[in-house]
């Protein structure tokens, strides 16, 4: 694999989501340009089939290739779980990949005070079961309990945060008799950092809240360092942002976790 440093990181999610490891990723490694793709068209991936998921990952795939990116890293769990593998044989030779759930999963796994762990994500991410799945296969005695919000998304999507109705489809959620007692919470999806605050008040922040954007940004850090690819160009870089269809919720959302105004532009796969 003939990779050069200076070469962007992909980034992609269904949407608005990923955004808030691609920040993580920019703040841990402020040389890397990053060429984020949401595929806002057919969000949200967490109620298609894994088949459905696989097809769209694949095409963005093949355009984040066409753009050379070095790394590319699948900012969704839904896609993740339906479609590492086939991204991996997609890229092979030509890129290297990463998803989010592997380096939450081990980091959980490895914390020996969490005995028993909730999970929340889409419907996609919950009924594969990968979480528990992975964090039992390292630590078999812990308990993890995962639960569906498919709900909280399309809140997020439409920019329905910090207020009433939020709150109260996290409430509700979050009462489910399934998470009493849990000494963390892992957000297994991307979009769920965005409301993360509005999560850990609702536990009256005494109850761990995982967001992997943080973990998987040192995981990518760590990778591009083992095969000698960190950019040490310390021009600032010129982040690319590209969506299959516009929505004005997430030029302003990408803005925020930037700090600095964007580009948007459009690209139907």
């Amino acid at each position: 694999m003939n990779l050069l440093s200076p070469q962007p990181i992909g980034i992609f999610d269904s949407g608005a989501g990923g955004l808030t490891v691609a920040s993580a990723v920019k703040k841990m490694l402020p040389n890397e340009k990053i060429i984020y793709f949401g595929d806002t068209a057919h969000l949200p991936y967490g109620d298609k089939s894994f088949e459905t998921v696989k097809k769209y990952a694949l095409r963005i795939t093949d355009f984040l290739l066409e753009k050379k990116c070095k790394l590319i890293l699948i900012a969704c769990n839904t896609a993740s779980a339906a479609a590492y593998e086939s991204v991996k044989e997609r890229a092979e030779g030509k890129a290297l990949v990463l998803n989010v759930i592997d380096p939450a999963t081990e980091f959980v796994a490895k914390e020996k005070k969490l005995k028993k762990v909730g999970v929340i994500g889409t419907k996609g991410t919950v009924s594969a079961g990968i979480y528990s799945e992975k964090i039992k296969n390292i630590s078999p005695e812990k308990e993890v309990i995962s639960m569906a919000t498919p709900l909280l998304v399309p809140l997020i999507e439409e920019g329905f945060i910090f207020d009433n109705i939020s709150n109260a489809v996290i409430k509700e959620y979050l009462s489910n008799e399934k998470l009493k007692n849990i000494d963390a919470l892992i957000l297994a999806c991307t979009h769920y950092p965005v409301i993360k605050n509005q999560i850990r008040k609702f536990y009256n922040f005494k109850t761990a809240v995982i967001d992997s954007s943080e973990i998987v940004a040192r995981k990518l850090r760590d990778v591009l360092t083992k095969n000698k690819l960190l950019n040490k160009d310390d021009r600032i870089p010129e982040h690319e942002f590209y969506v299959s269809d516009y929505t004005d919720f997430f030029e302003t959302l990408a803005e925020m976790f930037f700090d600095e105004k964007i580009k948007l532009r459009k690209k139907y796969l």
